[in-house]
């Protein structure tokens, strides 16, 4: 199953892609499912049942949090999630609560992911390609990966229509709910994806 795991509704101020869009257009771009994840909110789950789609495409809720140490996609019961947390704290709430949680964007000029979080065994699954970063941010990821061992998967981090889907994460295993993609990360069932027409 081919998701986009990192895309941003107009609930995050930097984007202008909406929910009908997403849902409109999302199977056409031969996605199987999108997970939403706005900026430090689940406020999205007000419009939409969470779940499989009457198209047979998956949405799920999750949310990008920003923290001084990098920003992670982290999928779980967070609707409550107060902000202001630093890496070490979210991830701990996030393993408490049965979540998993993804370095976004690790090596992002302005959003970089402090070492010492993958180097104390904090977040072992890493967004090695996302569609708005540079090559040579996307490229400098296996330095992360390759030492460490971790789950390398991709997102569009779309914020526009004609970014969905470039770049995506392909699941080894069925994905029809939360708990699934959070089971599927955690165990590595996935790689990360790019259709053959992204250039």
């Amino acid at each position: 199953m081919i998701f986009d795991i990192h895309v941003h509704t107009n609930y995050s101020s930097c984007s202008e892609l909406s929910l009908d869009e997403i849902k409109h257009t999302a199977r056409m771009k031969g996605l199987d499912g999108v997970c939403i994840t706005d900026h430090n909110t689940m406020a999205a789950r007000n419009d939409l049942e969470e779940g499989l789609q009457q198209d047979g495409l998956c949405i799920l809720i999750g949310m990008e949090y920003d923290t001084p140490q990098g920003d992670f996609l982290i999928f779980g019961p967070f609707d409550d999630l107060k902000t202001g947390l630093d890496a070490g704290r979210l991830l701990q709430t996030v393993e408490e609560r049965g979540g998993v949680a993804v370095a976004a964007h690790p090596y992002r000029e302005n959003r970089l992911l402090d070492k010492t979080v993958v180097e104390q065994g904090l977040c072992r699954i890493v967004e090695s390609v996302n569609g708005r970063n540079n090559k040579e941010e996307n490229h400098r990821v296996k330095h992360l990966v390759e030492p460490y061992d971790l789950i390398p998967c991709g997102g569009s981090d779309a914020h526009r229509l004609n970014e969905l889907g470039n770049t995506a994460t392909r699941f080894l295993t069925p994905i029809r709910n939360r708990q699934d993609l959070i089971e599927a990360l955690r165990q590595g069932l996935c790689v990360p994806y790019r259709p053959a027409n992204h250039h």
